[in-house]
């Protein structure tokens, strides 16, 4: 691969697919955006980048552009924290996660010419919950609905694997940023003075600011001696009473009020047992292959974003 890369990309309009997007046509890449609403995106978009339609589901035109690509980066999935998880939710969760991985690797095993990367969006949920126990990436997989998802996902990105293909696992943790995922959910109660953590407080939260998520998936497009998983997390991971401290005195609000982990719990079932439990993960890898962060440690990580509300 030269310096410009053809990158095909998937959940390209998302929380972490459309800053991407745009620092990778800053980075001078040439974007080709798989989407379901391809008129829409071209208009958010603009010239820079190619958006083609496609459905996620079924095979069709939309294969050609993978012959020309350098690289394919797939973050498409449903939002994992966005309702309870009944059995219809979990459906559509690992539907759009399973089904739409294997759609791309079938196309791409039948392409003459291959990408030589795929980066494949997973999540620390792979860990399963867990104690204080430090997980890098060669750590065994957990148990529950997360962790099974993980696991089938990341099964069907390893495939193209199969016919030389570097894939690599994104196993992400909380992405931070004002405008979307978890921080601004956590925010509201501060700014009402009624801020404070998750109980128990002493999981583990493993954090990533979006600037080092986007700053990862450009570090490993070009250093190719990086292949299967890869935590996407900060090298400091908190507890929740640690994390909820910081924000507080950040924004110069108390964090006084915990909220019952059994309360989660009730109102949101199995999705309520995600937050009251965590994992401590590390970035082995990227530290190991070189990645510097920009945001190693959640303080200085919190005052960049505040400082832009």
């Amino acid at each position: 691969m030269g310096n410009t890369l053809q990158i095909v990309l998937t959940g390209g309009t998302g929380f972490i697919g459309r800053p991407l997007c745009a620092s990778l046509c800053q980075g001078g890449h040439r974007i080709t955006l798989l989407t379901r609403r391809k008129e829409e995106t071209q208009r958010l978009c603009g010239p820079s980048v190619t958006a083609v339609e496609w459905n996620g589901r079924e095979a069709g035109a939309w294969e050609r552009c993978l012959e020309s690509a350098d690289a394919v980066v797939n973050l498409a999935g449903a939002p994992i924290a966005d309702g309870h998880w009944t059995d219809a939710r979990k459906r559509v969760l690992a539907e759009s996660r399973v089904l739409t991985t294997r759609l791309l690797a079938g196309a791409m095993s039948r392409r003459t010419s291959k990408p030589c990367t795929l980066i494949s969006a997973s999540g620390i949920g792979y860990y399963g919950a867990s104690d204080d126990c430090v997980l890098d990436e060669g750590a065994t997989r957990g148990e529950g609905f997360l962790a099974d998802l993980c696991l089938a996902w990341e099964a069907e990105a390893l495939r193209t694997a199969e016919f030389g293909v570097r894939v690599v696992l994104l196993r992400t943790g909380m992405v931070i940023e004002l405008d979307g995922g978890a921080l601004p959910k956590m925010l509201l109660p501060f700014q009402l003075f009624m801020g404070g953590p998750i109980m128990p407080g002493t999981q583990w939260v493993s954090w990533i600011h979006r600037r080092d998520h986007i700053g990862l998936i450009r570090w490993i497009l070009t250093t190719p001696s990086v292949s299967g998983p890869v935590n996407a997390v900060a090298p400091e991971a908190v507890t929740m009473n640690r994390f909820c401290e910081v924000l507080g005195r950040i924004i110069h609000r108390p964090s006084w009020l915990p909220v019952p982990g059994f309360a989660l719990q009730a109102a949101l079932g199995e999705l309520g047992t995600l937050m009251t439990t965590g994992q401590r993960v590390t970035p082995a890898k990227a530290l190991s292959e070189g990645y510097v962060f920009h945001y190693p440690m959640l303080e200085p990580a919190l005052r960049a974003i505040m400082a832009k509300e």
